[in-house]
């Protein structure tokens, strides 16, 4: 009986959320919202596993999960930069077909800026308020526990809500979205592997409540279906593949024929000087 209810529930679950994947992470958001809302002694809770009761949180110090952490900063360096290299490979050499579909830098580029960068670093992290847990005087700080969603100037800058990490670490989840389909599901237990230990690393280092990350999680995740939908589902006609690669190629045409004019005026100009002194 309980097998037999579970099944169908779950299934339906599922089917909402790939028919409908922009409701249920509103859903998720909204639901985790309300839960830490509710409940706000969740987040001292979970961030109370890993301080050692002495003002420090002792994995911040290990020297593996410090490697982890830029383990992991290295990583979303290196998608970063890819997705701009197969960019500017088709612009230096624009007679030549671009690797791949050029919309998928585009989205993974574009993703990071709008959601890890933007909206989570810019709006959120900058303008939000809310100390980290380890700045709290509950975990050896100075500052007051501030629950989510509530806006404060308790802290400056660079803040707890959302994580950053969290939000770049879910990011790297674009690559599941453009990969062959028969890459998506090993890469995505792969990716979300890792997500979880550096969204988690950043809780155990006092950087993060569970709830930043939770969100962060959501937020990211959100802005990736948008622009997913966006670029591929309802494609405007400048982003269809064989419009981009005409841009791209004639951006490129363009750029080596200004390269190629000012290397000759310059040439040209060094010469000029060069005579002077003959």
């Amino acid at each position: 009986m309980q097998n037999g209810t579970k099944s169908p529930i779950l299934k339906k679950i599922t089917s909402f959320c790939c028919e409908r994947p922009i409701t249920a992470v509103s859903a998720y958001i909204l639901i985790v919202s309300a839960i830490f809302l509710i409940f706000p002694a969740l987040d001292i809770w979970v961030s109370s596993f890993f301080y050692n009761g002495e003002g420090s949180f002792p994995v911040s110090k290990d020297p593996f999960w410090r490697s982890v952490r830029y383990f992991g900063i290295y990583i979303f360096q290196w998608v970063a930069g890819l997705a701009v290299l197969v960019l500017l490979i088709k612009l230096a050499l624009p007679k030549l077909k671009a690797l791949m579909d050029l919309r998928h830098p585009i989205f993974v580029l574009s993703t990071l800026i709008l959601g890890p960068g933007i909206i989570v670093n810019l709006l959120f992290k900058n303008q939000w308020g809310r100390p980290r847990p380890r700045q709290t005087d509950i975990f050896g700080g100075d500052l007051p526990f501030i629950g989510v969603w509530q806006p404060t100037n308790t802290c400056d800058s660079n803040c707890s809500f959302v994580s950053g990490e969290g939000s770049a670490s879910i990011w790297l989840l674009t690559l599941v979205f453009i990969a062959p389909k028969p890459l998506r599901a090993p890469l995505a237990a792969a990716i979300g592997t890792l997500v979880l230990v550096l969204s988690a690393n950043r809780v155990a280092f006092g950087g993060h409540y569970f709830s930043d990350t939770l969100l962060s999680w959501g937020i990211t995740m959100l802005v990736i279906l948008a622009v997913y939908q966006y670029l591929y589902q309802r494609t405007p006609t400048w982003a269809q593949p064989d419009n981009l690669e005409t841009s791209f190629t004639k951006a490129g045409n363009w750029l080596s024929t200004k390269i190629s004019t000012t290397t000759c005026w310059c040439a040209k100009g060094v010469k000029s000087f060069v005579r002077k002194f003959k």
